[in-house]
């Protein structure tokens, strides 16, 4: 669709410290995360732009997670806790926020899931306050939901946990072929997402 750029990036950084959310886009501050013997730290960080038509656009993670080989899955809690959190992609152009933070249990990691519960664009007026936070107000003006039809993402890629590691992978949220517009004012979101790079 015309007019969509690349959506946002995802930085998922399993480390020995963590980061807060709430700060602004622009350097997310860091709060002190202690892990136990036995676990690294995962955080998730969102940047990049999204919808380049929109003034706004909010969307709503209800879960990450990161799937440990012989186990299950291992939720990284949103920072700061709570049910969602909520993030502007516009606010992320050129900056970065948080989007979960916690410990996760060293071991052989195979997969990524992200979910998604809802989006909007706002055509009007920009979003107010931080980039990422647990409810952001919606702007005034003309918007557009984005249906969608599934709002789980799974990433294959296999990747090591282990006490003093840090590991960061990189996840591309591809826009262009994310957004797509089905009406006159009608829009579908089918996440596209990458994984980049792991270091």
């Amino acid at each position: 669709m015309k007019g969509i750029r690349q959506l946002f990036a995802l930085i998922v950084v399993f480390a020995a410290f963590g980061c807060s959310g709430g700060g602004s886009a622009g350097a997310p501050t860091t709060p002190t995360t202690s892990a136990s013997a036995g676990e690294g730290t995962a955080t998730v960080l969102l940047t990049d732009s999204p919808f380049s038509d929109a003034q706004a656009v909010l969307v709503t993670f209800t879960e990450v997670s990161a799937h440990r080989s012989g186990g299950g899955w291992e939720t990284i809690p949103f920072s700061p806790p709570s049910a969602s959190r909520t993030c502007d992609l516009k606010q992320l152009q050129g900056a970065q926020d948080i989007l979960g933070t916690g410990p996760l249990p060293q071991g052989h990691y195979t997969q990524i899931r992200l979910m998604v519960s809802e989006a909007t664009l706002y055509f009007d007026n920009p979003a107010g306050g931080p980039a990422c936070a647990p409810a952001i107000a919606a702007p005034a003006g003309a918007s557009a939901p984005l249906e969608i039809p599934s709002g789980e993402v799974k990433l294959n890629r296999e990747f090591d946990v282990t006490s003093g590691d840090v590991t960061t992978i990189t996840l591309d949220f591809e826009g262009e072929r994310s957004i797509h517009q089905t009406g006159s004012v009608t829009f579908m979101m089918k996440p596209v997402i990458a994984v980049v790079s792991v270091q």
